[in-house]
C-alpha cells in the first residue's frame, strides 16, 4: 500500500459474522505475540466517543530473529475479557486479513457508557500464527450527560465591585451513599478553568494543572479517572477545587497579567458513573445537591500566581462525615456554549523533581524581612513544593525568576511581573505546600516572611509537562550534547495541553513552532495526541473567512493597533503543516482526514492574500540576526518567508489529497504550487548573482530546501548560503522561519561540516553563547539577551539534525516505498567520535549507534519487528563490507543495493545488525 505501514484498512462491521479459517497453525512462529496495542492512540482510553476506532500494536520477534514481517492479523472485540483472551469476540470479529500494516479501523454499534475488551492476534511471513495478544480495553464514553454546569451561589465585594465567586476560589462537594461495592466507577469531570478532584480524602489521579485550555465556547473537554479503588459500600464524598486558568484571567492590581478575558465565573461538570456486578448502573452527578463553600486559595491567577491560606481549609472538606454547616447549596448554571468532548491532549504531570540550594542571603527590604534565594540548578517550567512550620497566619512569599539581579535577587524582567505565590501557615506542626492552579517558568525561587516568621525546611521544584519521552540523543561531543539538553529543556518547558512559546509571561500557543521545528519535537516525545488537540484549537480558532490566528486558542486580539500580531502566514500555516508532521512520524493519517476541510480554507484564505502570487504581510523571518534588536525580519523581504509557506502548503495538501484519494483536489493544488514557484521566481531569483531576495541565509535556504530553485543554479546557491555563512565567521543570521529549512538543506546537501561549525562557535550569536552565559534552557533570542525569554524552543531547529542528520534516523511515514520509510544515514565529521540516539516509533524501538576508530567506522542499527530500512553506510569502494564480523554477502537480512565511491546502499529487514566500513577519509 501506499502512504506508509500505519495506512489503514477500513472493514465495515457486520455483527456476528464468524472468523475466517486461520491461514495458519498457532506454532513455533518468529512472532511471539503483539503489544502496546492502543486504541486511537491511547493505552486504554476511557471514554471513546464514536462507533469506531483505530486500532493499532506493536509487533513482538522472537529473539535473535532477521526480517520478521506480519502477513495477516485477525482482531476480536467483546464484552468478557476472559473470553477475548481466547480469540472471541461477542462484538465485532475481523477474521483473518492479509495485510502488513499493524493497524486497523473498526467500525461497529457500541453501547455507550460500556466497557470493552479486544485482543489482536499476528502471522508471520511464514503464515504461522502467534499467541493473542493481552487483552485491553476501552470504555465507550456516555451519550447524554445527567449533570448539570455549576458554580459558587455567593460573591463578594472588594473595592466598591461585585467578584464573580473567584475571590476566593470555590471548592464544591457531594457526599452519597451506596448500598453495595460497584466493580467499576468512572469519574468524567471538567472544572473550568482548573481542577483537583478528591474522592474520599485523596487526590483522583496524578495530573496537575488539570483542564485543558481551549476555545470554551466551541470545545470543552474532560476527563476521565477510574475511581474503583476509591470508592466503598457505605458513605462516599466528591470533593473539586477550582482555579481561573485561562477561563477567568482578571486584571488584578500588583500582579502580572497579560491580558484580561473571563468566560465567566468559574464552575464545573461531572458525573461519576457505578456499575454493579449484576449489570445496574448508577449516576451521582452535578446538581444543586452539591455543596460549595470559599476554599483555601484566596487569589487564582494563571500568570499573577497563587495566594493559598492553610487556615481557611474547611476541616475534612473532602470526607463524608465533614461538618457541613459552613456550606451552601451550588447553584445550577449555563456552560460557556462549548460542546464537551472527551480529553485530547495527555494531562500534565510532575516530571523531574529538583533540589534548591541556597546562593543568597539578602537582607530586609521593607515592609518585608530577610529574603533567601534558592538555584534549582535548572530553568523549567512547573511549581514550587516547600515544607515549613510557624506560627499561625504567618505568610511566606515565594517569587520565582530565570535570572538574578546584580544584588543577588530574583529578576523577572525576562519572564513578566510581579508574580509571587504566598503561602499563609495554619500553624503547628511542619507544613509542606506546592501551588494547585498556578505554574510559571523559573530557576530560581525568591522566599521572604512578608507576615510574621517561620523556618523553611526544604525548597524543591517541580517540572510539569504532558511529554512522555520518546528519543534519547548522545554522542563524545560534549558541546552537541549541552546544545541538545538545552533545546529539548525548552521543548518540555512548553508542553502543557498545548504548546505554549513561554511557560511564564505569555503560555498562549503560538502557532509556528508547532511545524517549524516539529521533528525535533516529535524525535524527542510522544505527542500524537498534542497534535491532535492543536488541530482541534486551530478549527476552533478558525475565521469564517478562513484565516488562522498566530495563536490557538486566540484568547487575545492584539488589533487593530497591532493586527500583524493576529495574522501571519508562517504561523497560520501550522493549519496544514502541522499535522502533515504528526502523520509523517506516526503514520496516522485520521489527523489529515479529521481536519483536510480547515485545511483547504485555510489555503484559499492564504491564496487570496497574495498579490500577484506573493504573499507579503506578516511578521517574516521573526527573530533574524541585523542591525536592530530582534522582532521582525530585517535580512529577508517580507514576502519571501509568506509566499514560501503558500508553496509549501499548496505541494503538502497535494500530497494528503492523493493519500485521502481525491484527485481533482490533487491536481489544484499542483497548479497552485506552480503559480507559486513561479512567481516566486519572477519577484525574487537574481540569477546573475545566484542569489534570492537580499542574498540572506533565509532567502536563499528557504527555496533550495524546497526544491524550488532551477537545477542549473542549485550548485552556485548553495554554495552562496555557505559563503554567507562564513562570511559571518560561521554564525547564524536566519532567524526562526529561516533557520530550520537551513539545517534541513545543509544535512540533505550532505553539509554536516558547514552545520557542526555553526554548533561549535560559543560567541553569540550561536547556541554555545547561550550556555556560556549560564542558559539551561534554549533562549527566546539568539544572543541570551536578559530582557528576552529565557526559556523558549522557537529557535530549536538544530535538534532535527542530531537525530536526522548526525546518528542517521530518517522516518517518513508519507513515503511510498517501504523500505524507504525508514532510513539510517548517519554523518561522519572530524571532532566527533561516536554518536547514538534512539527513537520508541509508533512500529517499535529504532536505535542508530556508530562509532569510529583510526580509519574504521561501526554502525549497530535495530529495525522494529515488521519493518525494513535502507542503510546509506559511509564506506570506501574497496572496503570488504562486515556484518556482525562476516561478509556482507553471507548476512541474514542484508543485501547490498548499491557501491560507490564513497558509500554502500544497504537493504535491511528487521532485526539487529553490526556493521563495519573502512572510511573514504574525514
Amino acid at each position: 500500500m501506499s502512504g506508509g505501514w500505519r495506512q489503514v484498512v477500513r472493514i465495515v462491521i457486520v455483527l456476528g459474522v464468524a472468523a475466517q479459517d486461520c491461514v495458519g497453525a498457532v506454532g513455533q512462529g518468529r512472532l511471539r505475540s503483539a503489544v502496546e496495542l492502543r486504541c486511537d492512540g491511547v493505552a486504554q482510553p476511557l471514554a471513546l466517543e464514536e462507533g469506531h476506532a483505530r486500532l493499532t500494536w506493536q509487533l513482538e520477534a522472537v529473539a535473535s530473529a532477521r526480517d520478521v514481517t506480519q502477513s495477516s492479523v485477525r482482531v476480536v472485540i467483546g464484552t468478557r475479557r476472559s473470553e477475548v483472551a481466547r480469540g472471541r469476540g461477542d462484538v465485532w470479529d475481523s477474521g483473518v486479513q492479509e495485510q502488513r500494516e499493524p493497524a486497523i479501523v473498526f467500525k461497529a454499534t457500541l453501547q455507550p457508557a460500556t466497557e470493552y475488551w479486544w485482543s489482536v492476534q499476528v502471522w508471520d511471513e511464514r503464515g504461522v500464527a502467534s499467541a493473542w495478544a493481552a487483552p485491553v480495553r476501552f470504555v465507550t464514553a456516555a451519550k447524554d450527560w445527567k449533570a448539570q454546569w455549576i458554580q459558587a451561589p455567593f460573591s463578594t465585594e472588594q473595592d466598591g465591585a461585585a467578584l464573580d465567586g473567584s475571590h476566593p476560589m470555590p471548592v464544591f462537594r457531594r457526599a452519597f451513599a451506596l448500598k453495595r461495592r460497584p466493580v467499576q466507577a468512572l469519574l468524567a469531570i471538567a472544572g473550568l478553568g482548573q481542577y483537583e478532584a478528591h474522592l474520599n480524602g485523596a487526590r483522583v489521579g496524578d495530573a496537575v494543572i488539570a483542564q485543558a485550555w481551549t476555545e470554551y465556547g466551541k470545545t470543552i473537554t474532560f476527563d476521565t479517572y477510574d475511581v474503583t479503588t476509591k470508592i466503598h459500600r457505605g458513605e462516599n464524598l466528591i470533593g473539586v477545587l477550582l482555579g481561573n486558568g485561562m477561563y477567568n484571567v482578571q486584571q488584578t492590581k500588583g500582579r502580572y497579567t497579560k491580558f484580561e478575558r473571563s468566560y465567566g465565573a468559574p464552575k464545573m461538570i461531572a458525573e461519576l458513573r457505578v456499575r454493579y456486578s449484576d449489570g445496574k448502573c448508577e449516576t451521582i452527578a452535578t446538581d444543586a445537591q452539591w455543596q460549595a463553600a470559599p476554599g483555601p486559595i484566596r487569589f487564582s491567577s494563571t500568570y499573577g500566581g497563587e495566594d493559598f491560606d492553610a487556615r481557611a481549609v474547611l476541616k475534612g472538606w473532602d470526607h463524608a462525615a465533614a461538618d457541613t454547616s459552613a456550606w451552601s447549596a451550588a447553584q445550577v448554571t449555563q456552560g460557556p456554549g462549548g460542546k464537551l468532548v472527551a480529553a485530547i491532549a495527555p494531562p500534565m504531570v510532575e516530571r523531574e523533581h529538583y533540589t534548591g540550594r541556597t546562593v543568597e542571603k539578602l537582607p530586609a527590604a521593607e515592609p518585608h524581612g530577610e529574603r533567601t534565594v534558592f538555584d534549582l540548578g535548572q530553568n523549567f517550567a512547573g511549581l514550587p513544593h516547600i515544607r515549613v512550620h510557624g506560627a499561625a497566619g504567618a505568610v511566606l512569599r515565594i517569587t520565582p525568576g530565570e535570572l538574578l539581579h546584580p544584588d543577588g535577587s530574583v529578576s523577572q524582567e525576562s519572564s513578566g511581573g510581579p508574580q509571587w505565590w504566598s503561602y499563609t501557615l495554619r500553624g503547628g506542626a511542619e507544613e509542606s505546600w506546592q501551588p494547585l492552579f498556578s505554574y510559571y517558568g523559573f530557576r530560581y525561587l525568591q522566599l521572604e516572611w512578608v507576615k510574621g516568621t517561620g523556618t523553611v525546611s526544604s525548597v524543591d521544584g517541580v517540572a510539569t509537562n504532558s511529554a512522555s519521552a520518546a528519543g534519547s540523543f548522545a554522542s563524545s561531543s560534549e558541546p552537541l550534547n549541552q546544545i541538545h539538553a538545552l533545546i529539548v529543556a525548552a521543548m518540555h518547558s512548553n508542553e502543557a495541553s498545548l504548546f505554549t512559546d513561554c511557560p511564564h509571561r505569555e503560555k498562549l500557543g503560538w502557532l509556528e513552532e508547532t511545524h517549524l521545528v516539529a521533528p525535533g519535537l516529535l524525535f524527542n516525545s510522544d505527542l500524537g495526541g498534542l497534535y491532535r488537540a492543536t488541530a482541534q484549537n486551530i478549527a476552533d480558532a478558525q475565521d469564517a473567512n478562513g484565516m488562522v490566528p498566530t495563536i490557538a486558542p486566540q484568547y487575545t486580539r492584539f488589533g487593530p493597533k497591532y493586527p500583524v500580531y493576529d495574522d501571519s502566514p508562517e504561523w497560520g500555516s501550522a493549519t496544514v503543516l502541522a499535522p502533515w508532521w504528526s502523520y509523517r512520524f506516526n503514520g496516522d493519517r485520521d489527523v489529515l482526514e479529521r481536519n483536510y476541510a480547515t485545511m483547504q480554507r485555510y489555503v484559499t484564505y492564504l491564496e487570496g492574500r497574495a498579490v500577484d502570487g506573493i504573499v507579503a504581510y506578516g511578521l517574516g523571518d521573526w527573530y533574524d540576526i541585523g542591525p536592530n534588536p530582534p522582532g521582525f525580519s530585517q535580512d529577508t523581504t517580507l514576502g519571501v518567508t509568506g509566499t514560501l509557506m503558500l508553496y509549501e502548503d499548496a505541494t503538502v495538501m497535494a500530497r494528503i489529497a492523493t493519500l485521502l484519494g481525491k484527485p481533482e483536489d490533487e491536481q489544484r493544488y499542483l497548479e497552485l504550487a506552480a503559480r507559486e514557484q513561479s512567481a516566486f521566481t519572477r519577484r525574487f531569483f537574481h540569477p546573475d548573482t545566484h542569489t534570492y531576495d537580499t542574498g540572506s541565509q533565509t532567502a536563499s535556504a528557504m527555496p533550495l530546501a524546497l526544491g524550488i530553485v532551477p537545477e542549473e543554479h542549485r550548485a552556485a546557491v548553495l554554495q552562496q548560503v555557505i559563503d554567507d555563512i562564513h562570511a559571518h565567521q560561521d554564525h547564524v543570521t536566519a532567524g526562526e522561519v529561516g533557520y530550520p529549512y537551513m539545517v534541513r538543506l545543509l544535512q540533505e546537501e550532505g553539509r554536516g561540516d558547514v552545520l557542526l561549525a555553526m554548533l561549535l562557535r560559543r560567541d553569540a550569536p550561536s547556541y554555545g553563547s547561550q550556555i556560556e552565559k549560564g542558559a539551561t534552557t534554549l533562549t527566546e533570542a539568539w544572543d541570551a539577551n536578559p530582557r528576552n525569554s529565557q526559556n523558549h524552543f522557537m529557535l530549536g531547529g538544530a535538534e532535527e539534525w542530531f537525530y536526522r542528520g548526525l546518528v542517521g534516523i530518517d522516518l517518513d511515514f508519507s513515503r511510498d516505498k517501504r523500505d524507504e520509510q525508514l532510513t539510517f544515514r548517519p554523518t561522519v565529521l572530524r571532532g566527533v567520535m561516536w554518536a547514538r540516539a534512539s527513537y520508541r516509533s509508533a512500529c517499535g524501538e529504532i536505535r542508530s549507534e556508530w562509532h569510529v576508530e583510526k580509519n574504521e567506522m561501526t554502525l549497530a542499527v535495530t529495525v522494529p519487528a515488521g519493518m525494513e530500512a535502507t542503510i546509506v553506510l559511509p564506506a570506501a569502494r574497496e572496503t570488504a563490507l562486515q556484518e556482525n564480523g562476516a561478509p556482507i554477502e553471507r548476512a541474514r537480512g542484508v543485501s547490498v543495493r548499491s557501491r560507490e565511491d564513497a558509500r554502500a546502499v544497504l537493504h535491511v529487514g528487521s532485526g539487529s545488525y553490526r556493521f563495519t566500513s573502512t572510511l573514504p577519509g574525514l
